[in-house]
């Protein structure tokens, strides 16, 4: 008798969260990954106030989406070398319900980076970041980053070249995420009329629901080799 799809989500999250709260590893890495990339392009970009307008967008969402591999990464190369995906993979349960508990933990993860990320941004390169309609972006942009990257970190896990081998195979796939995420931003950040960006905010959460499904039904198979 299979456990109950929903019971086993909410454990791998809470595992994953437990797990983070007692080590901080790999918010860690993260954060100061992100935190480097905009000092750095912060002070590529100093002496150029047009300029820093400009590639906000472009810089938040690669921090982010770079950002996210690393924690991608990882966390599932813990679940392969502590053991804990053989042992899922053993139990009586749903494996769509390993993805969507690690999907929402991953998630959680980058979305928390990326809120962080925002203000720290807005002092290093003074502008006005925050704003309702960028956070909402940044909820479905994370979120399909975190989709497409669960199942790919699954199955690069068990390589020897997983730290390389993981943004050779996500960031082309991502790159619809990523591009619909700037442009979005893109026209907030610069106070266009809501129609001129509202449509690339709709693309992306129709990215983020076929991304979704797709992965869905893909890792049963992914995670089984």
């Amino acid at each position: 008798m299979q456990t109950p799809f929903f019971r086993v989500v909410y454990g791998i999250v809470a595992k994953d969260l437990q797990a983070e709260f007692r080590s901080r590893e790999l918010l860690s890495l993260m954060l100061i990954f992100a935190l480097l990339s905009l000092l750095i392009f912060s002070f590529a970009l100093e002496l150029d106030r047009l300029a820093r307008e400009e590639a906000i967008s472009g810089v938040l969402w690669v921090t982010v989406a770079f950002a996210s591999i690393i924690g991608l990464n990882r966390s599932l190369t813990l679940e392969r070398e502590q053991g804990n995906l053989d042992a899922m993979l053993i139990a009586p349960i749903n494996r769509a319900a390993i993805f969507v508990g690690k999907l929402i933990g991953n998630y959680l993860f980058a979305l928390l980076v990326g809120v962080l990320l925002i203000p720290i941004a807005a002092l290093l390169y003074n502008l006005p970041l925050i704003n309702v309609w960028l956070f909402i972006v940044l909820v479905f942009g994370t979120l399909g980053l975190s989709g497409i990257g669960t199942l790919l970190a699954t199955m690069t896990a068990q390589t020897r070249t997983r730290e390389s081998l993981l943004p050779v195979v996500m960031l082309p796939l991502a790159l619809p995420v990523v591009l619909t995420a700037v442009r979005a931003t893109t026209g907030i950040l610069s106070g266009q009329p809501a129609e001129n960006w509202l449509g690339w905010l709709h693309l992306l959460a129709v990215i983020n629901v076929v991304y979704f499904a797709a992965c869905f039904i893909m890792f049963e198979f992914v995670v089984e080799e």
